[in-house]
């Protein structure tokens, strides 16, 4: 009944946990919802003005496909600046949201039977795109070094069908964060093996500690003729729903993906546009200093809560607004008698006995994690996360 390619994938992960909740909720308990990839706040001023005086001078047509020339240029502006590189109008495409834009990119990019490296744990998102573009996900698991992935392990996984490297950091799900030497080696392999980096850095904006987000084409130029950055809004500014994401990249691709997009979505919400354009020309960065602000305290009160964990070690949290568990030894502890325990399991009991709704591991390859957001009303938040290390340090 259906087309093959429906085989392929299903609904996402982090969207059925979200819809776990809502059913809980529903169903009247009291839930905390740690699900969400996204950070409960008020909107940018400079965001709400842009919106309404595009509402107040009658901006409702169409636009470009890839989004306004000026809104492109801004982009353009802060891409040279974000890179210590020169980048064009020509080679940025607005999207609507950066999965949008992923997607362009697999279309564009990859053939039937081509390879695409994905570091393990993944957000969802990236394995299912592979697939709708007739591609096939090669997955290095980078559990045993600290999240980040082992250059010579994704090396290893290149063979002649690979055709691109995903990198994504800081990371979704672990919060991991690619260091200098990791991201060189990454760059380098690229460049001799003629692959393409998909670059998607959507949590560049938040890395905690002695951290620092490093756009992998600032530190090897020569890879920029290779990669696309993926980037947008819905975490830097807290617009999930408005979906305004970005692609940048060679002039030649970014046409292939103004014509992909012309027979999919079109331009992107023209209202969206101009609410971003508004901010990226006005804005002084004083909302995103609030944003980073905010979530650094959330984050030092949720490692602070987690530090009573008893089997499970504290997250490093190094970027992003997600804490990441390593359930591996607390499941050993209690896996037995023929039975296997997983992340799952430890969800499910979360929901229904501490009101908690969290996102297994097994959304993200790996049937050992656990990942919590931060991004929640910091009192609710510490209720949760208190909730939570109760429930862990009990289960048998």
């Amino acid at each position: 009944m259906l087309a093959q390619r429906a085989n392929l994938f299903s609904s996402s992960g982090t969207a059925a946990a979200r819809a776990a909740a809502k059913a809980a909720a529903d169903a009247g308990m009291e839930i905390i919802d740690l699900t969400a990839g996204e950070i409960w706040s008020n909107l940018a001023p400079v965001i709400r003005d842009g919106a309404i005086e595009a509402i107040n001078k009658g901006i409702n047509r169409y636009t470009e496909t890839i989004g306004t020339m000026e809104l492109r240029e801004e982009l353009a502006r802060k891409i040279s600046l974000d890179t210590d590189q020169i980048w064009k109008a020509e080679e940025i495409a607005v999207t609507s949201g950066a999965k949008q834009a992923l997607f362009n990119a697999a279309m564009v990019l990859l053939n039937p039977g081509d390879a695409v490296i994905i570091p393990a744990p993944y957000w969802t998102t990236f394995p299912a795109q592979v697939l709708i573009a007739g591609g096939t996900p090669v997955f290095v698991d980078t559990r045993t070094s600290g999240y980040v992935p082992r250059v010579v392990d994704i090396k290893a996984a290149v063979t002649d069908r690979t055709r691109a490297i995903v990198i994504n950091t800081p990371n979704n799900p672990t919060g991991a964060v690619y260091d200098v030497p990791t991201l060189r080696g990454i760059a380098d392999l690229a460049v001799k093996r003629n692959l393409w980096i998909i670059f998607d850095e959507c949590y560049g904006d938040f890395v905690h500690g002695h951290h620092t987000h490093h756009p992998i084409a600032s530190i090897v130029p020569e890879v920029r003729s290779r990669t696309l950055i993926v980037n947008g809004f819905s975490k830097s500014l807290a617009l999930t729903g408005w979906r305004i994401g970005y692609l940048a990249g060679p002039k030649e691709v970014i046409n292939a993906v103004k014509a992909f997009q012309s027979h999919t979505t079109s331009n992107p919400n023209v209202i969206a546009q101009h609410a971003v354009l508004a901010h990226l020309q006005r804005g002084d960065g004083a909302y995103e200093s609030k944003l980073r602000s905010q979530l650094a305290s959330a984050r030092q009160m949720g490692l602070d809560v987690l530090s009573s964990l008893t089997r499970v070690p504290v997250p490093k949290a190094a970027g992003g607004f997600y804490f990441y568990l390593d359930l591996s030894r607390l499941l050993q502890s209690v896996s037995g008698n023929g039975g296997r325990t997983t992340a799952d399991d430890i969800v499910d009991s979360l929901l229904s006995e501490a009101g908690v709704a969290a996102v297994s591991g097994t959304t993200f390859g790996d049937p050992t994690g656990l990942r919590l957001s931060y991004g929640i009303p910091p009192v609710r938040l510490r209720i949760g996360l208190s909730r939570l290390v109760q429930v862990l340090n009990a289960w048998r």
